[in-house]
């Protein structure tokens, strides 16, 4: 017997509410950049900035103070220290530690263990050295990987939706290009990402991929919302962030593209002499997904959750940037992609478009000739 979550369709008018729904995500949105700006920008881990990665467990439960008196003489610069775990045990430290080799690390820290906690042993479970010129060259490649990312999603949704490969195509070329040009010009990665992610809106608007820009903005919203909240609860962003983020991408696209497909499947059955209004559309297609859409937010959620609780220090980070942008991309597939198809045009304007397709198209067999 199948699983129903619902007796019948629901009704809900999720267009209508869509500007309390953009209230919402500006008031987390200025909330996350104002915590970035309080603390001065996104604060990164070891994995960015370079420095050392130590991870300690104590054979009794001990205080964080406690630690950092213990390390007051060792003058070990940015140095953070933070508890994971329930019992008081298990602590990760981090600090920049240019000029100091693991083997150096390891005997200092063990040996400043040893002087204050002599009846609680500690022993080093985890440690991990980044150079700062590595750093930056991994958080220049995580940035550039999650750009192309969405570029290459950009091709994918105006090639499925819009029947437009070769245009998509180019642009995706010529964008590639400026990221590299405007590299030779030495301009910062950051700057180079940002610059390409406007051109790409601006582009996609101009050409008249809309079901491109609103995936685009739809995970730029989701991306930005995460980071945003991560920096309010002072998360450090390293690689196991930036995973969970590629991975809350594909996820919130996944949902888009489920509920682009009915929204399209709807149009094709319009009329078009008497087509009905696109904001009824685009509600009827969001509630006939809608079960399928909570259904499998709801077992994600079960697994991110679960590792957030049980899963330990080490994976912590990723798996509470997932439970997150679950929450975020549920609801920007909703609220935020969809709406933008209705921002940009009318039934009848995506009604011509299909059209001019379909006569521009001609299908193998068509008029006798294979």
């Amino acid at each position: 017997m199948s699983l129903h979550l619902f007796s019948g369709q629901t009704t809900i008018d999720f267009v209508g509410l869509r500007r309390y729904a953009y209230g919402l995500s500006i008031v987390f949105l200025l909330a996350g950049l104002v915590a970035i700006l309080w603390n001065g920008g996104l604060k990164y881990g070891v994995d960015f900035a370079g420095g050392a990665a130590v991870q300690l467990q104590f054979q009794k439960p001990v205080e964080d103070e406690n630690i950092k008196k213990a390390f007051a003489a060792l003058d070990l610069p940015g140095l953070a220290i933070q508890q994971y775990g329930e019992d008081g045990r298990d602590y990760l430290l981090r600090f920049t530690a240019q000029d100091l080799t693991s083997d150096g690390i390891r005997s200092s820290v063990l040996s400043a263990l040893k002087t204050s906690f002599q009846d609680n042993p500690a022993t080093i479970e985890r440690l991990e050295m980044v150079g700062p010129k590595v750093g930056a060259d991994l958080r220049n490649a995580a940035l550039e990987a999650m750009y192309f990312a969405v570029l290459l999603i950009t091709v994918y949704i105006s090639g499925r939706f819009e029947y437009r490969w070769m245009i998509a195509g180019i642009m995706a070329a010529a964008l590639g290009a400026a990221m590299y040009v405007m590299g030779f010009a030495g301009l910062d990665m950051a700057y180079r990402v940002i610059g390409a992610l406007a051109l790409t809106l601006l582009l996609s608007w101009k050409l008249k991929l809309n079901y491109a820009l609103g995936a685009i903005v739809g995970l730029i919203h989701d991306v930005a919302i995460t980071l945003g909240l991560l920096a309010i609860m002072g998360k450090e962003i390293d690689l196991n962030i930036i995973a969970a983020l590629m991975t809350l991408v594909g996820y919130s696209l996944n949902d888009t593209i489920i509920v682009y497909d009915r929204i399209r499947e709807n149009l094709q059955s319009q009329s078009e002499d008497n087509p009905e209004p696109l904001a009824v559309i685009i509600n009827r297609s969001v509630n006939q997904t809608l079960a399928r859409t909570i259904m499998t937010s709801a077992t994600t959620l079960i697994a991110s959750l679960s590792l957030t609780i049980l899963g330990g220090g080490a994976i912590h980070d990723f798996a509470l940037t997932m439970t997150i942008g679950v929450f975020v991309g549920t609801f920007s597939s909703i609220f935020v992609s969809n709406p933008i198809l209705l921002l940009l045009g009318d039934t009848r304007q995506y009604l011509m478009a299909r059209r001019q397709h379909d006569t521009d198209y001609e299908r193998p067999g068509e008029h006798g000739v294979v």
